[in-house]
């Protein structure tokens, strides 16, 4: 039997010997294509070439790329685990052909390789063509020698390729194989008919030839490509699974290994056990692929696009786990198998091993915290709704299962699905969307154009609101039109040197001179194409004249330019040290300070963060001349500018290039060297969500002034201490063990002083029948404490109940024992302390000789006591 590696090096070796490149995989991660979040198909590195704008040394092309599907049109997710043969990650074999060959050799050569060099049987291939491919039919017939019979035609639903909603496209031919009808998982249905393209196990799609000869517009319009090409995607777990004679992809060299680690880690063996965990088994094996290669490629759990898809992975992967019993963090522990089995073909793997594995394992400890609490609250929901005769959660149960526990849509649905119920998705998504709005209501700018007073137009200017402000912090310009609301002035200029908030930056102050009056510019927005200007003035000021002198305050504009240029210096920085996976999550510029939000899995260390610091600074000490130009999109990227992915750039941008070490676009305001800067220290690193970190940081004056803070701090601590700067810690640890210590030792006391009380109690206790009742208050006890004085009650005595308070402000915490003769007659502890607190405002409950339960209502008290009392009375009579 031929291992995995073997196959795909005979595909690959194939090709070459008829001229072909083999060229790399792309990374799961498109790094110039906005229009994907994750690499679907082989071609997609191609995509320039089949739409004419770009080329490549060669015209034939063979390789595996590392494929994710599970998001946008090609969406396989829910039928992962499901089934047998779908995948989120997976190969895909392919060769390509740039305006060289076309339909008739690549019939030819698919059909060479699956009959000649791999054997499968002719008899149990069938080919199908687009309903209009007369070429492609005949091809099929005179090239190859497959029954005629079995060359079928279909529409666009199963012969049209289409990378995605827009892009190259065009008809295509299948290959698929009849695998028998033990294959067919349909048997049950009645009147089913195992059939080509059908929704059985029996027909499986090996191979795709793609005659790329249309791009569709975002019309849908399809216009004709340049030149026509070859596209043909083979699925390599398939194609393995057939070669290997197994009946499942997961059976095979790729999967097997493991799924053995799983059998490992659990209890459960996968073919002794019920088809619940066998699914199981699949989507774990599955998911751990799709993480390691993607989080490889630089992706990371997040609460936003391609991370958010990852996230939605890992937590399903977590969440069928429990279907095995594993409820500890174990996903992270395959990754090594699957490098164990990848790393040969995708070297990248290995390199980023530990990488992979701590990012997942961090983010497996988060969701556990929460996962266990969520299904909980489902299984309660989900009962109640089937107990009232219902069988649909409502939108906005799941999505608070979503916003509170962290659970993905298709998480719910699945869990749902197991009960036989759905999901109202439309509530969900209007619940999502009320979210999305209440989030955009609180940043939004609250002075819009239509909401201003009417505007006095000054002057038809040509063009409105240039922005000058790189090179210029003051000029003369026409006031296009202004407006007074709110108290205050709106001025919109032709030119203007003040750089309105946007990119993080906040806006620039300072003045705007009108009619001989100065006006304090307190904030500039960009609304549209144009720049408002909000100043403080005189409300009975005339305005007559169009034109106004605008001037930055340098004071204000200088340190925003420090901290703005050193945001990119700390983004190459953490890039270097924490690795290429660190992506921006937001920032703030301000003259006071800059914040940095970042895409991480963990806390960073404090030896990472001084590396982080010493090469900033590095950078900034070589006082290193910026270089900023205007370039297209697409050459910025080819130049391997970073550029934030949900972010929607114009055709020319601006990059911002320090050296050799940073090379980012930006519309910001920067320094023009980096020694501009002065100097650089991080104040704070803290998390802000699941998968995102924030850098607080200083610069410049300001980072003098709070190490001369924080020195002073140091001299005042060191002279109380007694000691020198450097001692100050050994100082402080033998103080602290000092003060730990006479806090056990005075809690020591307090325990027994406690607990002498005991005797005093049980003295004191009141006689209801055969039982004595004991009852005390204390004030800020510790409720373990409490818990020891009822151990030594039932001790102590029998035939006792006794109940303890503690009341903390208007805050009233129980703890209730009975001794074990009395459980013996049936007393409960738990259930008489429910129906004592629920008198306070309160609740609890417990086990029958011990129960602990909280109140709110100190004033009930007596009233509870009265009530315990008369369950006594009435229990002896």
């Amino acid at each position: 039997m031929k291992n995995s590696k073997t196959i795909r090096h005979e595909f690959l070796d194939f090709f070459k010997n008829k001229s072909h490149k083999v060229v790399p995989s792309s990374p799961v991660i498109p790094k110039d294509d906005p229009t994907l979040l994750f690499t679907n198909a082989g071609m997609n590195q191609f995509k320039d070439v089949f739409l004419g704008i770009g080329n490549r040394p060669y015209k034939r092309a063979v390789n595996s790329q590392k494929c994710i599907r599970v998001s946008g049109k090609h969406n396989d997710l829910e039928e992962v685990g499901s089934d047998t043969y779908h995948h989120t990650f997976f190969e895909m074999l392919g060769n390509w052909s740039f305006g060289d060959y076309y339909k008739r050799e690549a019939i030819q050569w698919a059909w060479e390789l699956l009959t000649e060099v791999w054997n499968l049987n002719p008899r149990k291939l069938w080919a199908t063509v687009f309903k209009d491919d007369d070429e492609a039919e005949e091809f099929w017939k005179s090239e190859t020698n497959i029954e005629h019979s079995q060359i079928l035609r279909f529409d666009e639903a199963d012969n049209f390729w289409e990378m995605g909603e827009t892009g190259p496209c065009g008809p295509s031919s299948e290959i698929h194989i009849d695998l028998g009808e033990e294959y067919c998982d349909k048997k049950y249905l009645k009147n089913h008919n195992c059939h080509v393209n059908g929704d059985c196990g029996r027909y499986i799609e090996l191979w795709n030839l793609v005659f790329i000869q249309y791009n569709r517009d975002e019309n849908g319009k399809l216009h004709s490509l340049p030149q026509k090409h070859v596209d043909t995607g083979m699925g390599f777990e398939r194609i393995v699974a057939i070669l290997q004679g197994v009946n499942s992809n997961y059976n095979t060299d790729l999967f097997l290994p493991i799924i053995n680690k799983v059998e490992e880690i659990s209890s459960f063996r996968y073919n002794e056990t019920d088809e619940s965990r066998r699914i199981a088994f699949r989507v774990l094996a599955d998911h751990i692929r799709m993480l390691t290669f993607s989080i490889t490629d630089g992706a990371i759990p997040s609460n936003e696009g391609r991370g958010y898809v990852l996230r939605r992975i890992l937590r399903r992967a977590s969440r069928f786990a429990r279907k095995l019993d594993l409820h500890e963090p174990i996903i992270y522990e395959l990754v090594p198998i699957v490098v164990e089995i990848m790393a040969e073909a995708f070297p990248e793997i290995l390199q980023k091993k530990k990488h992979v594995m701590d990012v997942i394992r961090s983010e497996e400890e988060n969701f556990n915290k929460t996962l266990d609490r969520g299904i909980e609250i489902f299984d309660n929901l989900a009962n109640n709704i089937l107990k009232n005769g219902q069988r649909i959660i409502p939108g906005e149960e799941a999505f608070r299962l979503y916003d509170t526990y962290g659970f993905p849509l298709d998480l719910t649905r699945v869990m749902a699905e197991e009960k036989n119920m759905t999901v109202d998705e439309e509530g969900f998504d209007s619940e999502m969307e009320k979210q999305r709005e209440r989030a955009r209501q609180a940043g939004k700018f609250s002075v819009h154009l239509d909401q201003v007073d009417q505007w006095n137009v000054l002057h038809h200017c040509a063009s409105n609101s240039v922005f000058v402000g790189y090179e210029n912090l003051s000029l003369e310009s026409e006031i296009c039109k202004f407006a007074f609301k709110g108290g205050k002035f709106h001025f919109v200029l032709a030119e203007t040197p003040f750089y309105p908030e946007g990119g993080g930056q906040v806006a620039d102050k300072g003045r705007i001179t009108v009619e001989n009056v100065d006006l304090k510019v307190v904030d500039v927005k960009r609304e549209g194409s144009e720049i408002i200007h909000i100043c403080e003035g005189p409300e009975d000021l005339n305005i007559i004249h169009a034109r106004a002198k605008a001037e930055v305050d340098s004071g204000h504009r200088f340190p925003t330019m420090y901290n703005h240029t050193t945001t990119h210096l700390l983004h190459e920085a953490l890039r270097r040290v924490l690795g290429k996976h660190v992506q921006q999550a937001g920032s703030l510029v301000s003259p006071e300070r800059l914040r940095f939000d970042f895409t991480h899995y963990k806390k960073i260390e404090r030896e990472e963060l001084e590396e982080i610091e010493r090469i900033v600074n590095e950078q900034i000490r070589k006082d290193i001349s910026l270089d900023i130009f205007y370039t297209d999109i697409k050459k910025a990227r080819e130049m391997g500018v970073i550029a934030l992915f949900d972010e929607k750039y114009e055709e020319q941008v601006r990059v911002i290039t320090i050296g050799d070490f940073s090379r980012e676009l930006c519309g910001g305001t920067h320094v023009n060297h980096t020694g501009q800067i002065g100097s650089f220290i991080i104040v704070e690193e803290s998390g802000i969500a699941s998968g995102v970190r924030r850098i607080e940081a200083l610069t410049g004056p300001a980072a003098i002034e709070f190490m001369q803070k924080t020195r002073n701090i140091l001299s005042n601590v060191s002279q109380i201490l007694n000691t020198s700067y450097e001692n100050i810690t050994d100082k402080l640890k033998i103080l602290s063990e000092q003060i730990r210590d006479q806090e056990k030792r005075l809690q020591k006391i307090q325990t027994e002083e406690i607990l002498s009380r005991v005797d005093e109690i049980i003295a004191k206790s009141k006689k209801i029948g055969k039982i004595s009742l004991g009852f005390h208050i204390f004030h800020d006890i510790d409720m373990d404490l409490l818990k020891q004085v009822a151990d030594r009650f039932r001790q102590k005595t029998h035939l006792g109940v006794l109940l303890l308070v503690n009341q903390t402000d208007d805050k009233l915490n129980f703890v209730y024992t009975i001794t074990d003769d009395l459980v013996k007659e049936g007393y409960h502890a738990g259930k008489m302390l429910r129906d004592i607190a629920k008198i306070t405002g309160g609740g609890g409950g417990g086990r029958a000789h011990l129960a602990t339960a909280g109140g709110k209502n100190p004033d009930k008290l007596d009233a509870a006591i009265q009530h315990l009392e008369k369950i006594l009375n009435k229990r002896e009579k």
